[in-house]
Parts: C-alpha cells; structure tokens; sequence
C-alpha cells in the first residue's frame, strides 16, 4: 500500500503541479485523525511519521511516563510504563506502534480521501492564485463551451497544467454580440474571491474598464504614459466616449488613438463587437471639456449657467448650455439622447442644448 500510495503523490506532483510536501502534509494529518478513531482513547498521544525517501509510514502513540496521571490520554504511570518494559523512567516517552497491516485497509482509504480531498484543494488554490495575480487585468482565453439555455460560457485561460476555466455570465457579454465555441476572446477580471465552493473569478465585456485596459494594450503612447486617460463613459455593444489628454507637447492624443488609416482604434472596436468609441479631448475647463465630449457633433458655443453654489463653492455638476447648429441638433442629442447622456456622464456637467436660432 506504501508503494502505491508513494507513486500516486509522485504522479500527481508530476502531471498535476501539486506540491509533494503539500500531499504528505494532509496525508499525515488524516492518518492521524484515523489512527485516532483506530486505536480508542488515543485522542492525544497518536502520531504519524512519514518518510517520503524510503516509503515508510511508522503509526504508534506516545505517552509520558509520569508519577501521578492527570490525562490517561497522554501519560502513563511509571508502574504500568515498567510493566510493559523495566527501563522506563519518570520523564520517558512510551512507544506503541501500530502494526500498518492492520491498518492497512483503513489508511488506505484514508490515503484515497486525502488525495481526492487535496486535488480539490489545491485545484481551488490554483485557480485563486491565477486569477488573483490578474485582478484588474484583462486576459485572453479560448471559449470552450456555450451553454444555450442560460448564456453561460466556459472561457478556458491558458494551456496545459497552467490552464484554468472562467465563467462569463449572459449579464456579463457585451449586448447583442454573438460569440461561438473555439473563438478567442478578451474580458476583464473584476473580482477574484473565495467561497465554501472554491474561488470566484467575476469577468466581464461590460466595464468601462475592459475599453481602458483595451487601450493601453492596443496604443503604446497611453501603455508608455505619454497619453493618459481621464475618464471613460461606456453603453456597452452600443457607444462609449473616451477623454484623453496628451502629456508631452509632441502627441497628439486623439492621433495616437485612432493610429495610422484608424489600424489602433479598429482592432479595439472589433474586439468590443463594433462599438462606436469617441476619442475625445479632456480639459480642465468644463464648458470646453463639454464641447469636445459632444462629439461628433460641431458645438458652437457653450455657457456657464451656475458659475458657483449658494455658498460660493463651485457647483459639484456644472450646468452647461451648448449651443449647436440647427442641423446637427439631433446628432448632438443623439439617438434616444445617447450622445449628450453619455457626454454628461462623461464630464460629470449636467447639459442643455439648444439650437443656434434659440432666443433666451
């Protein structure tokens, strides 16, 4: 059984990536709590000692020799320890061992639920370690599996022994996106925790930033630094609007975005099943940050309608009129007021257009 049991922790180190010391650790453990229930009344003097190098499993219980017993449990008295054997002293540690013949059948199932219990285990350790590293990350993966009555879909991240599944729940996808088995996909990792089930990877195509980190994969200028993004405003699978500002003198922001012939800003939209994205200009100026976010609509002129609170602090909102050309009123509003709701989202003003001929 011993050979056995050494040759399978072996195995499993070997194809599985689990730690030897880790397997005989447990091991020894459950052994133990077996050798308890094996032999009554040894709750506290059972012991196990494991010897991976020659495949030995020595099982015996441990009592000291005292005077006066307190606890049967772990002590004996020096008239019973010298009983057993006239060398024992006061202060001496009697051995008992347990013939592992005799407890073969039960170490053995033991050894199989240790096993069992311990793949579980470090398979569940594997998984949070892999995705925790990666939190706040976005990560690639291949998609294994769609299931057709909830929407659910098994994304398996990396290859071989290194290989882990992830769950994208239907609320999760980016609306009306169609994705299919064996197609690879990014997705952002939101939250890694862990639960009595196991570890909990909570991935999504919905944040806004799965679009930012897209970014930074996608434009070195913002992956450098010399590109920042300010903030982002995302509908997912239907519009996002990007701010992005330039820290050297030499870039262009909105340039770099979108790259030479659009290359940059088309391999993020493909990845985010054609969504529109607005790059737009971030100022500290909240009448000029509106006009740029109002975007693609050409904005006249715009006027402060709360220059300061009650109290003289600036307003926490701004209240921004944008004047726009008659014609391009419903490109500015948007369709169903998308564009000017995203454009308050995204410079935290509160907006009101109107058209070029309006007469306070």
């Amino acid at each position: 059984m011993n050979a056995e049991l050494f040759t399978a922790i072996d195995e499993l180190e070997r194809e599985r990536g689990l730690p030897q010391g880790f397997l005989l650790e447990r091991l020894e453990l459950a052994l133990v709590a077996a050798l308890k229930k094996f032999v009554p009344g040894s709750d506290e003097s059972a012991h196990v000692d494991i010897d991976p190098t020659t495949g030995n499993i020595d099982l015996y219980t441990a009592r000291t020799v005292v005077e006066e017993v307190e606890n049967s449990k772990a002590e004996i008295s020096l008239e019973e320890a010298r009983e057993i054997s006239g060398i024992y002293n006061l202060g001496d540690v009697v051995r008992t061992d347990v013939d592992i013949k005799d407890f073969s059948r039960v170490a053995a199932q033991v050894a199989k639920q240790v096993i069992v219990s311990g793949l579980r285990e470090a398979e569940r350790n594997k998984i949070y370690e892999a995705f925790s590293e990666k939190e706040g990350e976005v990560i690639s993966g291949k998609i294994t599996h769609i299931d057709m009555k909830n929407g659910k879909i098994t994304i398996q991240v990396g290859a071989g022994q290194e290989a882990n599944d992830a769950f994208l729940m239907a609320s999760d996808c980016i609306p009306g996106e169609s994705l299919s088995e064996g197609e690879i996909v990014k997705v952002f990792i939101q939250e890694v925790s862990s639960s009595t089930k196991g570890p909990i990877a909570r991935i999504t195509r919905r944040a806004p930033e799965l679009v930012k980190r897209l970014f930074e994969l996608e434009i070195p200028e913002i992956a450098e630094g010399t590109v920042e993004i300010n903030r982002i405003a995302r509908e997912p699978g239907s519009r996002s609007k990007v701010a992005v500002r330039s820290l050297s003198s030499d870039i262009d922001a909105i340039g770099a975005c979108i790259g030479n012939n659009g290359v940059r800003i088309n391999a993020i939209t493909s990845e985010l099943a054609n969504e529109k994205i607005d790059i737009v200009e971030f100022s500290e100026n909240p009448e000029k940050f509106v006009s740029n976010a109002l975007a693609p609509c050409q904005v006249v002129r715009t006027l402060r309608l709360d220059e300061e609170t009650e109290g003289g602090a600036p307003a926490r909102h701004p209240s921004i009129r944008a004047i726009v050309p008659d014609s391009q009123l419903s490109l500015a509003i948007g369709r169903e007021g998308q564009n000017v709701r995203l454009a308050a989202r995204l410079t935290g003003c509160k907006i009101d257009i109107k058209p070029e001929t309006f007469v306070d």
